[in-house]
């Protein structure tokens, strides 16, 4: 089969990558990877075959099998891309197939049960090395966080995975299996959580928020793209990662503790307690005013996100909101000691975006203090906030039960009443990423 790029280094030629899964991000890797010329053996479900054949018949670099037996054992290094749910059934069935002396790892966004099938039902000449592309797969993987785990190999095995993965041409991160789920709790699962109960709280009330006055203006554009982006993707992908991650339980349980009682301080008008508790996260948070921390370049410029409104702006100002979700946010990161920026090295774009607006909230002068004022006396978004609270406590339920089922069922019927609408959201939501990512500061 002839190599169709010359990134695939000298004395590498016949080196196969086998990928077992091929849903949105198995195939982003099947097609990055075979367009710098790596070989690519691959399968799915065995029903998909013929599908994914006729999909991938114009790529001489990839080959479709019908079952990961048949990937382990023709591929030197083998990436389980699956949820993260079915990793050790998946693992079980095709690992002990797998080729002495190969290399495998793992897309999943958990780490815990990936290692942990990984350890028990691969042969022990096999090397692991994981990796997570911290990004959605609709999303450019070029500067974009990669995250590598050298969890049992050589260091020649894990030199050829970098090699493989260069072609991505994303930024590499090494950590361990633990260290991963940490981070990516603290920068992923609270985030998820928020955009969730956004989505179940407008769906709630029967509203697309962009079509009315109530939602206008910067931050408002964020909420509602990124909240479409993550209804328009499979919930399997923040299921697994909220669930199965068992760093990311208290994050979404104190998101859920957050939202209720600073919703309690806004409906029993104590004002002085909400102040003082908003304000002591903003400074654990985001440093003292004076600070060297207040004096760095904000992540995100207001005029930007302006830009991306999925509806019409109306002629009058847009209406004050109380933010309750960005108050959570942050309310929940001073309770659990979380520094975010700690993370910005790891962190995913829907993040960085999402700590770019807190931070537009807690600091532009006068705006935390309207939202306060607004969340004391004002009733013209008590519904939503209402509905918002339940939600998130609903998700963190989920969470504690680890309910897999419930929350598909609560993720799918959200989904289907603005699935008309995420295509438009997709694309508003990616050249709003590009934009804002690519006018971002350097942050340590």
């Amino acid at each position: 089969m002839a190599l169709s790029s010359s990134q695939v280094p000298p004395g590498m030629e016949d080196f196969v990558v086998g990928l077992i899964g091929m849903g949105d991000m198995g195939k982003m890797y099947a097609r990055r990877l075979s367009n710098a010329g790596w070989r690519i053996m691959a399968c799915d479900r065995e029903e998909k075959h013929d599908e994914l054949v006729d999909e991938f018949a114009g790529n001489s670099n990839v080959q479709i099998l019908r079952n990961g037996h048949l990937v382990s054992r023709a591929s030197n290094y083998i990436i389980y891309s699956v949820e993260a749910a079915a990793i050790g059934r998946v693992v079980a069935q095709f690992g002990p197939s797998t080729q002495l002396g190969a290399i495998v790892g793992g897309q999943t966004s958990c780490k815990d049960p990936e290692i942990k099938a990984f350890e028990e039902y691969l042969p022990s000449d096999v090397d692991i090395v994981s990796c997570h592309s911290l990004h959605g797969p609709s999303v450019d993987p070029k500067g974009q966080p990669l995250v590598l785990i050298k969890h049992r190999a050589s260091d020649e095995s894990f030199k050829k995975v970098e090699t493989v993965l260069r072609c991505l041409q994303s930024k590499h991160v090494h950590l361990s299996a633990k260290e991963h789920d940490r981070i990516t709790a603290d920068t992923q699962a609270v985030t998820h959580a928020a955009f969730l109960s956004m989505g179940k709280a407008w769906h709630a009330n029967t509203q697309f928020p962009w079509e009315g006055a109530r939602y206008v203006g910067g931050i408002e554009n964020v909420k509602i793209n990124l909240m479409l982006r993550i209804y328009a993707q499979k919930w399997h992908v923040y299921a697994g990662l909220a669930i199965l991650n068992p760093e990311a339980h208290k994050q979404i349980n104190q998101f859920a503790r957050s939202t209720t009682e600073l919703y309690y301080l806004m409906l029993e008008g104590r004002a002085e307690e909400l102040r003082a508790r908003v304000y002591a996260a903003k400074e654990k948070v985001f440093g003292a005013e004076g600070s060297p921390k207040w004096a760095t370049n904000p992540l995100l410029r207001g005029d930007i996100l302006d830009q991306f409104s999925l509806g019409k702006r109306p002629d009058s100002p847009p209406l004050p909101n109380n933010h309750l979700s960005l108050l959570a946010m942050v309310d929940c990161w001073s309770m659990l000691g979380i520094v975010p920026y700690e993370h910005m090295i790891c962190s995913t774009p829907l993040f960085r975006l999402w700590l770019g607006v807190a931070e537009h909230l807690f600091r532009t002068p006068g705006l935390l203090d309207d939202c306060l004022r607004v969340g004391l006396e004002d009733n013209t978004f008590r519904r939503d906030d209402l509905q918002f609270t339940i939600a998130a406590c609903g998700w963190a339920e989920c969470v504690s039960l680890r309910q897999f089922e419930t929350w598909r069922e609560r993720f799918a019927v959200t989904q289907k009443f603005f699935e008309p609408r995420f295509k438009g959201a997709i694309e508003v939501g990616n050249a709003m990423m590009k934009a804002v990512l690519e006018s971002e500061p350097v942050r340590d």
